[in-house]
């Protein structure tokens, strides 16, 4: 039987400019999954995936291609080599990638992202809304209004404007997958506006849960922990990310793959057609969330 042995740290102390990028981490997260097997799970099916050029939303993007969908990744400008490499590793799965430069923060963009997807594979099936921005600050007097506000608009705002236009494509048996986290849960200190968005997104995939059950859509939510994502060494002091992920019982931080199955079993009609409004979090051994 296979076993996964990802990285553990420490790992060498690094910092980088946000949004950061995948192929500037030492080690580079891992996204291929190799211990995953595809079922056609989501043969036929076409989705959206915000943040999919890198991290975590790297990871799902290779999933859902392994299971049969084509894929659409939404990121920013300045993310562009690490979109092309997720358009390669989609495609090398067999099937179609779109890339959708712009920012999510932009509710024209988002509609017109969400248009762009069904014009190039005729459909939408699931939506994840994954992309975040995040910055450490130990004092919430160093919060400033911008980063406030570009917290908020990232992370709520733009899950807020991505769902209303992608309501109007999702069939009966279409799945809206949120990104939450655990600071949304128990709350951290030096993450006071982060956090707060996380928590919100919690209470969102609930309330869109309980309504959208007559339209035969389901939305849950899955809430990581500690993971090894550029998310990291853009948002926190170089020497705290060496030290990512070391305080859970694993001892280290999560690797892109080991969150992107939870994706595809949201997204999965055939493994979770009678769950809606959840939030799954991914812990590391953690027992406790909020």
């Amino acid at each position: 039987m296979s076993v996964q042995n990802e990285p553990k740290g420490p790992f060498p102390p690094q910092k980088q400019p946000a949004p950061g990028l995948d192929s500037a981490m030492d080690p580079p997260p891992r996204f291929r999954a190799p211990l995953y097997k595809g079922a056609d799970k989501l043969k036929g099916k076409a989705a959206l995936i915000t943040g999919g050029d890198s991290g975590i939303g790297r990871a799902v993007a290779v999933l859902f291609a392994r299971e049969g969908a084509d894929v659409a990744v939404v990121y920013l400008p300045a993310e562009q080599s690490d979109a092309v490499e997720a358009k390669k590793a989609v495609e090398a799965e067999g099937r179609r990638c779109v890339l959708l430069p712009g920012d999510v923060t932009d509710p024209k963009f988002c509609k017109r992202a969400v248009e762009d997807t069904v014009a190039a594979f005729g459909r939408l099936d699931i939506l994840v809304n994954n992309a975040a921005y995040q910055l450490n600050q130990s004092k919430v007097e160093d919060i400033t209004d911008e980063q406030f506000d570009r917290t908020f608009r990232t992370n709520i705002y733009g899950y807020f404007y991505l769902a209303k236009a992608a309501l109007a494509y999702l069939p009966a048996g279409g799945s809206i997958i949120n990104t939450g986290s655990i600071a949304g849960l128990e709350g951290n200190k030096e993450l006071v506006d982060y956090a707060s968005t996380k928590g919100a997104i919690h209470a969102f995939t609930k309330s869109l849960a309980q309504q959208l059950v007559p339209r035969k859509v389901r939305v849950n939510c899955v809430a990581p922990g500690p993971f090894w994502t550029p998310l990291q060494p853009a948002a926190k002091p170089a020497e705290k990310v060496a030290e990512h992920g070391a305080g859970t019982p694993m001892g280290r931080p999560g690797q892109p793959e080991e969150a992107a199955p939870a994706y595809v079993f949201f997204a999965s009609e055939a493994d979770s057609s009678y769950i809606t409004g959840e939030v799954l979090t991914l812990l590391g051994g953690e027992t406790k969330a909020g």
